[in-house]
C-alpha cells in the first residue's frame, strides 16, 4: 500500500529538520517494507514569497488528499510585521481549520539520560512523562478581534462553546485511560467566563469516565507546578492559548525546545505533525538545529495517521539509544561534550532504526 505524505518544510530551519525526519522515515519504509510517496509543498513565508499567500490552494488540496502532513516551521524576520495583512502564521491557522484539526497533542517525556540537560534540579523533574492536550481551533486565537484603532484600543476575544470543550475533553479522558488515569484541566475560572464554561463542561464530561481522576488547576498555578512537580502530571487539558504557553514552558523539562514533537488531529486519520519549536532564523543554514523534535513528530505520524505502532516505537527507541550513546546537538551539549550537527544526528537515528530492525 502506498501512503502519501505531504511535507511542508516552511521557513528558517524547517527544511533542515524536515530533511532529517524524512531520512528516518525512508529508513522505516525500507526496514519494514512500506511505500511512502512524498510530496513537498510551500507554506508560510516561503509560500508568500512564491505565491503571495501563506497557504496556496494547491498546498491545502494536497494535504486534504494525503494520509498525513509533516511540517517544519514557519515565519521569520522577513515577514515579522504584525500589521501586515498577509503573515506566515495565517498559513498554519488556515491549515488547521481547512483540515478540521482541533486537537493538539504535545507529549513531554524526559529521557533519563537528559536529566542534567535541564536547567531544573533533577529531583524536580525525574520521571516526567506528560501529555498536553491543547484545544486548537477555538479560544482567543479565533475569537473576534480588533487591531488598534484611532483611540489606541485593540482587543482579542476568548470564546468557547460547550460543544468545543466537550469534544476536546473526551480526547483527554480517552488518552488518560491508556496512561496513568489522571486529567488535570487547566483554566482561569476565577476570572474568565469562558473558563467557567470550560470547568463546568469538563466536570460534566468526567462523569462518563469514572475510572479517571479529574483535577482542576488554575493556569498560573499550573505554570508553577510544572516547575515544582512535573512528574505528578499525566494529561494536561488546556484551552488554545494556555496550552501554547504551558507546552513551551514544559520544553525546559527536557532541556530544549528542540526535543518536543506535536500532532494536530481531527476526527479522521489525517494529521499535521510538527516540532514545537519555531523557525529559529538565528541558526538557519548553520546545520546545528536539533532535528529530534521533528523526528519524534514523524513517529507520532506513524502512530496516529498510519496506524504503525511498532514502527513509531522503533523510532522513539532509536532516539533514546542515540542520546544514551552520548550524542548531542548544540542545544543539549554541555561543556564536556562535542556537539554534532543536524545531519549527523539524523544519520545516527536512522542508523539506530536500521540496527533495531536488522
Amino acid at each position: 500500500m502506498i501512503r502519501t505524505l505531504v511535507t511542508l518544510p516552511g521557513d528558517g530551519v524547517g527544511p533542515e529538520v524536515v530533511r532529517e525526519a524524512l531520512k528516518v522515515l525512508d529508513t522505516v519504509a525500507e526496514a519494514y517494507g512500506h511505500d511512502f510517496e512524498i510530496l513537498e509543498k510551500p507554506v508560510g513565508g516561503a509560500a508568500i514569497d512564491a505565491t503571495g499567500t501563506p497557504l496556496p490552494g494547491d498546498t491545502l488540496a494536497a494535504c486534504r488528499d494525503a494520509d498525513a502532513v509533516l511540517l517544519g516551521a514557519i515565519g521569520g524576520p522577513k515577514w515579522a510585521d504584525p500589521t501586515a495583512t498577509v503573515r506566515p502564521e495565517q498559513g498554519l491557522l488556515g491549515l488547521r481549520e481547512g483540515l478540521g484539526l482541533y486537537v493538539n497533542l504535545r507529549p513531554v517525556r524526559l529521557p533519563p539520560v537528559l536529566i542534567d540537560a535541564s536547567p531544573l534540579r533533577p529531583e524536580r523533574i525525574e520521571g516526567t512523562d506528560l501529555m498536553v492536550v491543547r484545544e486548537l481551533t477555538g479560544g482567543i486565537y479565533f475569537g473576534e478581534r480588533q487591531e488598534a484603532n484611532d483611540d489606541g484600543v485593540a482587543f482579542d476575544t476568548m470564546r468557547y462553546s460547550k460543544a468545543e470543550v466537550e469534544r476536546i475533553a473526551h480526547v483527554a479522558f480517552r488518552l488518560a485511560g491508556g496512561r496513568r488515569k489522571l486529567v488535570s484541566s487547566v483554566d482561569k475560572s476565577n476570572v474568565l467566563a469562558s473558563s467557567r464554561l470550560w470547568r463546568h463542561t469538563v466536570t460534566e464530561v468526567a462523569d462518563a469516565y469514572p475510572e479517571i481522576e479529574l483535577e482542576h488547576v488554575l493556569v498560573d498555578a499550573a505554570a508553577m507546578h510544572l516547575l515544582r512537580r512535573a512528574p505528578e502530571f499525566d494529561v494536561l487539558l488546556t484551552a488554545n492559548l494556555f496550552g501554547d504557553i504551558l507546552s513551551d514552558e514544559a520544553s525546559m523539562l527536557t532541556g530544549s525546545l528542540g526535543m518536543l514533537p506535536s500532532a494536530s488531529l481531527g476526527d479522521g486519520r489525517i494529521g499535521v505533525y510538527e516540532p514545537v519549536h519555531g523557525s529559529a532564523p538565528d541558526i538557519e543554514g548553520r546545520g546545528i538545529a536539533n532535528p529530534i523534535g521533528t523526528i519524534l513528530s514523524a513517529a507520532l505520524l506513524l502512530r496516529h495517521s498510519l496506524g504503525l505502532e511498532q514502527e513509531a516505537a522503533t523510532v522513539e527507541r532509536a532516539v533514546d539509544r542515540v542520546l544514551e550513546a552520548g550524542h548531542r546537538t548544540a542545544d543539549l551539549a554541555d561543556e564536556s561534550q562535542t556537539p554534532i550537527g543536524t545531519a549527523e544526528m539524523g544519520d545516527r537515528i536512522a542508523g539506530a532504526v536500521r540496527e533495531a530492525v536488522a
